[in-house]
């Protein structure tokens, strides 16, 4: 599996190449995830080269992961420098997209446009998530993925995204949700000039139509696109 060294570690991904005339793709998974959690049909788009990362801590990159969304937005841009790529598109869900605003504000001339899935710009963690990573994380993780899955999801995928927050670890996952708590860029999305789909899940709970919605009205080149 391709590898590549950053600051804060050894960071794995997937590259799938497509036409040297189609776009990039960088593909930034959420808080407590890996790169898995991308469907494998949006990991080999044969119409785009995409790059499917492991943020530091996740996976099977190195590092203790990060507990601020601007630190690994850093960690990312690393990344396309050690990969060689100049601008991409940056895919991001949840944190990754949280990860991916902050990059189109912070590092713009590396940004092509962005696809922000269920994020927000603003997003504020219960202070029983937590206080209950530290103190019983096998149930935290148990809530996490009953409110991050449909109801309707096969359970073999619920399984494995229950899997991979245990698999992650408390300590990085108190990071992901710190980072993702301090997270607030409300009043900087007029700054974003890359274009931006928006998508959320009109049944998703953890960060519901009303986040997206606020994305789409408030970044100058936004379309949403609500499921």
């Amino acid at each position: 599996m391709p590898h590549t060294e950053v600051a804060e570690g050894t960071l794995f991904y997937t590259l799938s190449r497509g036409p040297a005339d189609g776009p990039t793709l960088v593909l930034v998974h959420g808080a407590g995830g890996s790169r898995l959690h991308w469907p494998g049909e949006l990991r080999r788009l044969s119409n785009a080269t995409v790059y499917t990362l492991d943020l530091p801590g996740h996976g099977r990159s190195e590092g203790h992961g990060c507990d601020t969304v601007n630190d690994y937005a850093k960690a990312v841009v690393a990344f396309l420098d050690a990969a060689g790529v100049e601008r991409a598109a940056v895919v991001g869900h949840s944190m990754g997209g949280a990860i991916a605003q902050t990059m189109a504000l912070g590092f713009g001339e590396r940004v092509a446009g962005l696809v922000l899935v269920g994020s927000g710009a603003r997003l504020r963690v219960t202070p029983a998530i937590l206080e209950g990573i530290q103190s019983d994380f096998e149930r935290v993780a148990e809530l996490i993925t009953r409110f991050a899955w449909s109801p309707d999801a096969p359970p073999a995928l619920t399984e494995l995204g229950r899997q991979a927050i245990l698999e992650t670890g408390p300590d990085v996952l108190l990071g992901d949700f710190t980072a993702c708590n301090n997270f607030d860029v409300m009043e900087r999305l007029a700054e974003i000039k890359a274009p931006a789909l928006v998508v959320v899940g009109s049944a998703d709970q953890l960060t519901p139509p009303k986040y997206t919605r606020f994305l789409a009205d408030h970044i100058p080149n936004a379309q949403l696109v609500l499921i």
